[in-house]
């Protein structure tokens, strides 16, 4: 079985099909089972984010990875693969250490992305599908990443996507202090972009999820109002900025809502951040007039602030992955070695047994215990050595030397001087 990382990035692929490939957290589980069990592949892992949807396998037939994927989603195919990236063995390993040190980050640097990889793994372990090739090259890939946050500034001078929502917000309205800040989701992005605008102080702050419990717990930390997923189209209309994160596989948002809240404020500007994958907001909101929409990909651009200053860091963290590349290849090498290691063991051991059967037999019928032990080394001494003398004495011209070659080295034995 050969390592592959198969997938779509926010670098070969838009928000559009980004979204349409994205899995849901509670469906990891026994959608990793069934490709396992559906598919020829072996060992599987799936890392699902706003900007990356990646399948980490070992199969012989990654086509077959690439039609579970697209069938999953339901979904062709043959509408996927443009976007597609199948990266085999050295290139898939090195692609692991880039996206969990951060270096693959529509945010270069940023943090996030190891903890999403590691939860991607945890539930991996879960559903029962790392085998000893993923359980190594993850182990492997998380030292790296802390390897790389230690020895170099990758996470130096970032501009975080909740930073940028802000510098967004900035540009659309004079001061957030005189403006009212809607968080509709309550997970670790939304906690991010809500201390950042909290820094800014509005006027006013709500949290809206699907689940009052969770929207109350933020809410405590903000001092602010929670309101559930179903009070949106009384709230929206209440509030100049609205910041959107959550796991929902359909949008929260529709144009006819948002429509009618921007009549309600007399159109006055909306400001709305949609960072989620799938997405919160219907696309056609952007049409509206007073509504300034963006998508976790408009953010780009002012992400990449600060890179400059990171161009050293990152290639410092380059050599170090190069470097922990080739020292995981050197593994993995070994590893193919090991079935004909096994075989050639298991071989020994059955002449070793079969030998010792005959000097056990040959003691019980009282035969001179010195010679029933030189019969036995010597029996095991002829049966071990017969296969590379008898290739030896039968090698063709051509082969000769090499053969001399190989058994010098496997024996450690010295070439004789001429």
């Amino acid at each position: 079985m050969q390592l592959y990382a198969i997938g779509i990035n926010h670098q070969t692929a838009p928000l559009e099909v980004r979204e349409k490939v994205a899995f849901q957290t509670e469906a990891l589980t026994e959608a990793l089972r069934d490709l396992v069990e559906q598919r020829p592949v072996t060992e599987a892992a799936i890392l699902s984010t706003c900007n990356r949807t990646e399948v980490y396998c070992s199969t012989e037939q990654p086509g077959e990875a690439v039609r579970w994927l697209a069938g999953y989603h339901r979904i062709p195919a043959a509408s996927l693969e443009p976007y597609l990236y199948q990266l085999p063995r050295e290139q898939a390993v090195k692609h692991a250490f880039r996206v969990a040190s951060g270096l693959d980050s529509m945010v270069v640097g940023e943090p996030q992305i190891l903890g999403q990889f590691k939860e991607a793994v945890r539930t991996a372990e879960r559903a029962g599908t790392l085998g000893v090739l993923l359980h190594k090259l993850f182990q492997r890939t998380f030292s790296v990443a802390k390897e790389v946050r230690t020895r170099t500034d990758i996470g130096a001078n970032s501009v975080s996507m909740a930073a940028a929502a802000v510098r967004l917000a900035l540009k659309i309205f004079p001061s957030i202090a005189e403006q009212s800040v809607l968080f509709v989701g309550a997970g670790e992005m939304i906690d991010l972009c809500a201390t950042h605008f909290a820094a800014h102080r509005p006027r006013r702050m709500t949290v809206a999820s699907r689940t009052l419990d969770r929207a109350e717990a933020l809410a405590a930390r903000l001092q602010c109002r929670a309101v559930t997923l179903g009070e949106l189209p009384e709230v929206l209309a209440l509030h100049d900025i609205v910041i959107t994160c959550t796991a929902s596989s359909l949008p929260l948002l529709g144009k006819g809502m948002v429509e009618r809240a921007v009549r309600a404020r007399k159109h006055r500007p909306m400001f709305v951040v949609d960072l989620a994958v799938p997405r919160d907001v219907e696309p056609e909101v952007g049409e509206l007039d007073d509504v300034f929409l963006y998508t976790v990909d408009d953010l780009a651009e002012i992400v990449q602030e600060g890179m400059d200053a990171r161009q050293g860091a990152v290639a410092q963290a380059e050599a170090i992955i190069d470097s922990n590349v080739v020292s995981f290849m050197e593994w993995l090498e070994t590893r193919r070695m090991v079935p004909a290691i096994r075989a050639l063991r298991d071989q020994a051991e059955r002449q070793r047994r079969h030998e010792l059967e005959r000097a056990l037999k040959a003691l019980a019928r009282g035969e001179d215990p010195v010679r029933v032990v030189e019969a036995l080394s010597r029996a095991l001494t002829n049966k071990l050595l017969h296969a590379p003398s008898y290739a030896l004495s039968h090698a063709t011209a051509e082969d000769r030397e090499r053969l001399l070659e190989l058994v010098h080295r496997l024996y450690q034995m010295h070439h004789p001087h001429p």
